[in-house]
């Protein structure tokens, strides 16, 4: 009789609970937020010389090689009710595809559609619960993001909006200004720590708490105008990476660079897409060295970059390109490269899918290859994936994956092969302990 009475005053308080938020929603629909009481359970990824590790709840560590993908579009999808289920249903997709990270924007700066920071400083709340809704969905499908916080490009605001703001402010800067000046770095530095101090509406979480974030990378492709930058580019990295590790220790963070050898870089310039490559500002090497950086971020798109060179002479540079970063990672940097970036057009013969996955294929085999061994070719995230009907989105190198059966297979194949390897290296160990017992 005890017993049962005991188990009543557990079950009553948990249906009033319950009661009373069903009529609350009820009452107030879509204007009240129901905290989400569970969540998947993560733990935060880090670092291992040239490997990424994710530890047990015991504290073991275990290797993770990454097959991932990028969608930019999730947080203007997710400000809206009626466009959340695009983010819900690409999330589950991918989780069904095997992969596990997903990179993202997590900026958009000015006064255009769906604005995150309309000024400096000043925030929609309505677009940073878009963000919320992302970062909830992504941990409900065991992804885990890399957060972009601002752009190169004058997409979404860029680095150009900064230097905007600046200007109506008074100061004399230029578009490189974007790097030194001291105004437009403080305005950089209250979005990094509006962003990375949010507390999630959604789940309660701090993003700086937020095990589903894998990393915070510092720019989407950043360059200079001029060359004569370069020293100006690396002093910013080394800032704001320290910067951001002031205030969040438990995320990895990394650059957001292409991978192009800058023009100190004599014995790797053949490596380069073309001369213009190295006239950028950026260097592979010496920025990814950078202490604070945890990990080496290259994109790879042989179409684009060597656009008039035939399928074979595409296929003898990205496969150079591929082992020349793996290598520096490995030997050099001591650092994992993550190829966060790999895109290939299916829109320039009519074998548009057999280049594309030749290209793709290529580097999956690569980072397989490197898996096996342990060493730092650590993954790669194919350029973008879409759901149905989102072609203002799109671009040459953008696909609905599960609509291109080649592609869709190469994906999962390259999930399976990587979690094959994951597991098979998680069982070794427990025979290992049971043998010494």
């Amino acid at each position: 009789m005890e017993s049962q009475w005991s188990h009543k005053n557990r079950v009553y308080p948990i249906l009033s609970c319950f009661s009373v938020i069903f009529l609350l929603y009820l009452n107030f629909g879509g204007n009240i937020k129901i905290p989400i009481l569970w969540q998947q359970h993560l733990s935060f990824v880090g670092t291992n010389s040239t490997r990424f590790v994710v530890s047990d709840d015991v504290g073991e560590e275990s290797s993770v090689y990454v097959n991932g993908w990028n969608s930019y579009w999730l947080m203007e999808e997710s400000v809206w009710e009626n466009s959340r289920f695009r983010v819900s249903k690409m999330m589950k997709r991918g989780a069904q595809m095997g992969m596990t990270v997903c990179r993202t924007w997590a900026f958009n700066d000015g006064n255009g559609p769906n604005a995150l920071q309309i000024s400096p400083g000043l925030f929609d709340e309505k677009v940073f619960q878009g963000l919320d809704f992302v970062i909830v969905e992504a941990r409900k499908n065991r992804i885990r993001l890399i957060l972009s916080l601002v752009n190169n490009l004058e997409a979404f605001g860029g680095k150009g909006q900064y230097v905007r703001w600046a200007k109506e402010a008074g100061v004399n800067v230029t578009i490189d200004s974007f790097f030194s000046d001291p105004t437009i770095k403080g305005y950089y530095k209250n979005y990094i720590k509006a962003i990375v101090t949010r507390k999630n509406s959604l789940s309660g979480v701090k993003y700086s708490e937020e095990p589903a974030i894998f990393a915070w990378e510092l720019m989407n492709e950043p360059r200079c105008a001029s060359s004569s930058s370069a020293p100006v580019l690396q002093a910013w990295i080394t800032e704001m990476a320290a910067f951001i590790k002031s205030l969040d220790d438990k995320h990895l963070v990394t650059v957001g660079l292409e991978g192009f050898y800058g023009l100190k870089a004599i014995n790797r310039s053949s490596v380069n897409p073309g001369e213009w490559a190295a006239s950028l500002g950026s260097d592979f090497i010496q920025n990814s060295a950078v202490e604070n950086i945890d990990f080496a971020s290259v994109h790879a798109y042989p179409d684009s970059w060597i656009p008039d060179a035939d399928m074979g002479e595409k296929a003898i540079y990205l496969s150079n390109w591929v082992d020349s970063h793996v290598n520096d990672g490995e030997y050099v940097l001591k650092k994992p490269v993550l190829f966060t970036e790999v895109g290939s057009s299916f829109l320039v013969n009519k074998q548009e899918s057999y280049d594309r996955d030749f290209f793709l294929k290529m580097m999956y085999d690569k980072i397989y290859e490197s898996a096996k061994k342990k060493e730092a070719g650590a993954g790669a995230l194919i350029w973008q994936l879409l759901i149905e009907g989102m072609g203002g989105y799109g671009d040459r190198f953008s696909l609905v994956a599960w609509n291109h059966p080649s592609t869709y297979n190469l994906i999962i194949e390259q999930s399976s092969r990587l979690r094959s390897l994951f597991s098979k290296s998680k069982t070794n160990r427990k025979l290992e302990q049971f043998d010494r017992c």
